[in-house]
């Protein structure tokens, strides 16, 4: 065979190598956020868990905050039964958060909570959660920045749009109260 052949040839394996290598690798990236987004997801599962737990050991000693208590349990269960896209959850999740801040702020008001080991053993267990939940949400949005660069650089935006591979959404905490990790020391 002639060098006239096998130029088109190479050029042909050359571009189609490309072309799946790319397709593969915006499937792994997206398959890396979606792992990644089940890991927030067991930290907020665990979160869920765990607010019960408060709730009841507050209760006997904050009788008149039965309002704040109950609004914080209906947060938790709207936000844990949100399984949809990243932005739902999210909004679920602000009520949540608001909601858990002020239980722990209560026990300010209720110098007998401070001495609680139920309570501060739960409350270092939310902390240690709220933490988990901080890397998490990292870790998502490191996979999703890295998938939307794919998404959107060329050449690789001509295999993401072929393929309806569309930008993902990071999971941004939007109120400056929630860009602060919250001090419960004693």
């Amino acid at each position: 065979m002639s060098e006239a052949v096998w130029i088109p040839i190479v050029i042909a394996v050359v571009v189609l190598g490309w072309f799946l290598g790319t397709y593969n690798g915006l499937v792994r990236l997206r398959q890396h956020i979606r792992e990644s987004w089940r890991n927030i997801d067991v930290q907020l599962k665990r979160r869920y868990d765990l607010i019960p737990n408060l709730v009841e050991t507050v209760k006997g000693y904050a009788r008149h905050e039965r309002e704040l208590l109950e609004r914080l349990i209906a947060a938790r269960t709207k936000a844990a039964a949100n399984h949809g896209p990243v932005a739902s959850q999210e909004a679920d999740e602000r009520p949540v958060i608001s909601s858990l801040r002020q239980v722990l702020a209560l026990q300010e008001r209720y110098p007998e909570l401070k001495a609680d080991r139920n309570f501060l053993a739960l409350q270092e267990e939310l902390v240690d959660t709220e933490d988990r939940i901080a890397a998490a949400r990292r870790f998502f949005n490191g996979n999703v920045r890295d998938f939307n660069s794919r998404c959107q650089s060329i050449p690789s935006s001509i295999v993401a749009s072929l393929f309806g591979f569309r930008v993902e959404s990071f999971w941004e905490v939007e109120e400056a109260s929630h860009r602060e990790r919250p001090d419960v020391r004693i």
